[in-house]
Formats: structure tokens, sequence, C-alpha cells
């Protein structure tokens, strides 16, 4: 791919300070040589974003959205190779990146839909006294140079969730992509470019975040920063990031309920869903199902039911048409998951399917009586494994699904209308989904966590008006008679 070993700053390919090789995570082969940008490269591509933007912020709507409708256009026409490049360098089955293209261009649609509809308020001034006689309103304006880090696991849709709405605002974007996956955001370079985006509103730097992250969350360009990734990082950029608004998309480890109620069929399509939220992308995603919490009426029959559709899971090549699991993204969270699950295990836990490694590969895996003190329960796995637990009162499910320090969404499966609305008031979390797995999202809804999980709402609306200023305009009428 042109460009793959260069930066892209200012409209143009720029030769990077230093080549990194890129992976397959399944094979292992090299498949790209990388170029990672200094800290002087990143600090240049602020100040063009900077440059750029006292032109960008005068765009108008039309045209802003218009850019951002083509782009979504183009990406369709090359949905298929774009899919085997997310495959190729993220490991993510082939059928999944499709599934990502497809998202991606829904996204930069609703993006182009935001752009064209930007409104603020009239503020009612005499509702106070001295207020009267003024007439005021308020406008929503761009902020100016936005810093935007992101993740492996979604490479090109969690980009169009930061570039859509920060474009769509009138901003300007130095994008650093994971350094697993730099490969799907480059290709973004070219296709704004077709689409008519001027020369620096985009820029794309790929390189090593310890060595970046500095620079860009603290130059005094930056406006508003946001990243999605761990809690760990997410904490660093904060204190970094001084009085700048932040965006933090962090970590979770999604729970479910399962009420008592549900008949066999019902049962059924309920573990469907759950493998799926539980497994899709190898469990590599924020809000995949981690913890499970069922009725005991129905605790085995569901049990049995996930692990049954666990191990019927093909795994393989990511470019394989009919693979459903294949290598995480690295060595390292193999190893992490392998020590994790060997530390429930030694502690009572007990393996219901799965627990095996292959290469990179790890298995799907049930697991049950996992302490709620172990790694598995508190930490997030970001991997194929869930735990499933029974419990006999609803408030002491929820109790034990708030026992953790993030709150990301959390899904619960009812027909008590008292259970459904309980679980709405006390579950604290970012998003409460009623029948429904906590894995699903669509991309216009507001997405974001309290507690560990982080700060600020993705959802291109809602990302959009977080990276604008409020302006507040008041007149007054008859001041000099």
């Amino acid at each position: 791919m042109a460009g793959e070993s260069q930066l892209w700053i200012q409209g143009e390919w720029v030769e990077a300070s230093r080549l990194v090789p890129l992976e397959n995570p399944y094979t292992g082969e090299v498949i790209a040589q990388v170029g990672y940008a200094s800290v002087d490269q990143a600090k240049a591509a602020i100040e063009s974003a900077r440059r750029t933007f006292e032109d960008f912020r005068h765009v108008p709507a039309w045209e802003r959205a218009h850019i951002l409708r083509s782009v979504a256009e183009l990406i369709a026409d090359r949905a298929g190779e774009l899919a085997e490049t997310i495959a190729r360098e993220s490991g993510k089955p082939l059928k999944a990146a499709r599934g990502e293209v497809e998202r991606t261009v829904q996204t930069y649609l609703f993006a182009a839909e935001a752009a064209r509809d930007i409104r603020g308020e009239s503020v009612p001034m005499d509702a106070a006294p001295h207020g009267e006689r003024h007439t005021a309103y308020t406008v929503h304006q761009p902020m100016g140079v936005v810093t935007a880090i992101t993740p492996f696991n979604f490479p090109m849709n969690l980009v169009a969730h930061k570039v859509g709405p920060a474009i769509a605002a009138g901003n300007t974007i130095v994008l650093k992509p994971a350094e697993h996956t730099p490969l799907s955001a480059l290709v973004l370079a070219k296709l704004f470019k077709d689409a008519g985006l001027p020369d620096g509103v985009l820029n794309i730097i790929p390189g090593d975040g310890k060595e970046l992250s500095e620079v860009l969350t603290t130059h005094p360009d930056v406006a508003f920063v946001t990243f999605t990734g761990s809690p760990r990082v997410g904490k660093l950029i904060r204190a970094q990031a001084g009085l700048r608004k932040v965006t933090l998309e962090l970590g979770s480890n999604s729970p479910m309920l399962v009420d008592a109620g549900f008949d066999e069929g019902e049962l059924n399509k309920i573990a469907d869903e759950t493998a799926a939220g539980a497994f899709s992308y190898n469990g590599q995603v924020c809000i995949s199902i981690q913890r499970i919490y069922v009725h005991r009426s129905l605790y085995d029959r569901f049990t049995a039911m996930v692990a049954e559709r666990a191990q019927r899971l093909k795994i393989g090549n990511p470019l394989d048409e009919d693979t459903d699991i294949s290598a995480l993204i690295n060595q390292e969270a193999v190893d992490r998951l392998s020590s994790w699950v060997k530390n429930a295990v030694d502690t009572g836990a007990k393996v219901v399917t799965g627990d095996k490694i292959d290469g990179r590969v790890m298995h799907p895996t049930v697991l049950t009586d996992v302490p709620e003190n172990a790694e598995l329960s508190q930490e997030e796995a970001f991997g194929p494994v869930v735990l499933i637990a029974p419990f006999d009162d609803w408030r002491d499910a929820i109790r034990r699904a708030n026992n953790s320090k993030f709150g990301l969404n959390a899904g619960a499966f009812t027909k008590n209308i008292d259970h459904a609305l309980l679980a709405t008031q006390e579950l604290h979390t970012g998003a409460v989904l009623i029948n429904q797995v906590p894995t699903f999202r669509v991309d216009q809804m507001p997405y974001g966590g309290v507690k560990e999980s982080g700060t600020g709402r993705e959802g291109v609306r809602y990302a959009m008006y977080d990276m604008m200023d409020v302006k507040m305009v008041a007149f007054r009428s008859g001041a000099f008679s």
C-alpha cells in the first residue's frame, strides 16, 4: 500500500523517522514496514493542523457534510479490499472485518448528517431580574486541533468515531493509530484526499504511544484529546492534558443478567446472542460479554447451551471465509489470559469448555465458580473468555454486576417489568440494555462509561458537540434610549 512506510502531514507523504515491521497476528509474517513519527514530526503535524484550522473553521456545514458523505461512498466502493486489510493486520476474521467496514460507512454518513444539523438554543433572559430587553442564543463553534489516539480492535470504525465528528464540527485532526493496526488508518489519507478534504485537516502519524503521548496531549496547539484504550494509559492522558477537554473510552468487563421465566426456545436465542457477544473477534471488544449471572432455575441449561455454541465456533486463518475465532493480537495477550485462567482454576473455578492455546489462538473458554476477587472477575479479559454464575435474587444479581471498577455497558434479559426498571435504575453503567446483550452497539447511540470505563461520550452527534465550544450571544435592545 502506498504510504505505509510514511506519514501523512499537510496533504503529503512524509518520510518517517524510522521503520518498524508489522506482523500478521495469525501467521507471524511481516506484512509491512510501517513508518513511525518522531516527537518533532508529531509537533509538525499538530502545527500544520493548527494553521489549517484558521481556514477550515469557516468551511460551511454543507461542504463538510459533502466531504464526509463522499468518503463514506469511497469506503463502500472498496469494502472488500479494506476488510482484507483489517483482517491481515488485526487478525479479525474476514466476516467480522466486513461488518466493521459496513459500520464505518454508516459512521461517516451519520457524521455528514450531524454536520448539517448543528444548532444552539434561545436563552430566556427575562427569566431573571435585569435580563429583560435582552435577546440571547447559543452557538457552537469548532475548538481547533483534535488529537485522536485509537486502538487496534476496530481500526477503521473507531477511527471514524473520532475523525468523523471532528470534521463535522469543523476541527482539524492529528490521528495516531494503534501500533498493531496502522494500515487501516493510513488508507484514509487518499480516501479523504479524493473526497475533497483540504490538505492539513487530517494528519496521520503512526508511532510509539509511549513516545508520542505527551506531545499529543500537552502541545499548546492541541484543543481536544480523544483516546480509546486501557485505563492505565487513560489516566496518564488525563493527567497530561491539563485543562483541555478529553474523551476517554477505557476498559470494561461487561455483565449480563438472565432472569427466570424463559422457555427453551427463548433461552436458545439468548444463548446464540451470548456466544456472539462473548466471542466475536476473539472477545477483543470493549463491550464483550465477560460476566453472566443466570437465575438458578436456568443456570445448568444455559451454561451447557453457551458451552456447546463455543465448541461449534470455527478456528482458523482470519482470511478464511468461515473462520469465527483467530489469533489474539499478540503473545502478551495470550500469556496474560492463560495466566488469569490458571489463577482462576487454582482458586476453585471450573472449565466447562476451552482453556486451550494453539500458538496465538485461545479457544473460546467458558468458566464457572470463578471467585469474585479473581482477575477474570475484576479486570478486563479482552479475550474469548466468559464467566457464568447462578443467582437466586434479582437485586443480588445487580449488586454482583456492579461489583466492578468498570461501568460501560450492561445487558439484562427479563420478562418482569419491575426487574427491568430496577436494572435500568440500579446498574451503574453508561448504558443498560434490556433484553439485549451488552455487546450491542449502533453507531449513532451515545456510548461511554462511568468509573474506570472513562469519561465523555462517543456516538457521532454526541462526540461532535463535545468537540465544540458553546458561545452565548446576547443583544440588548433600547440600550441608548
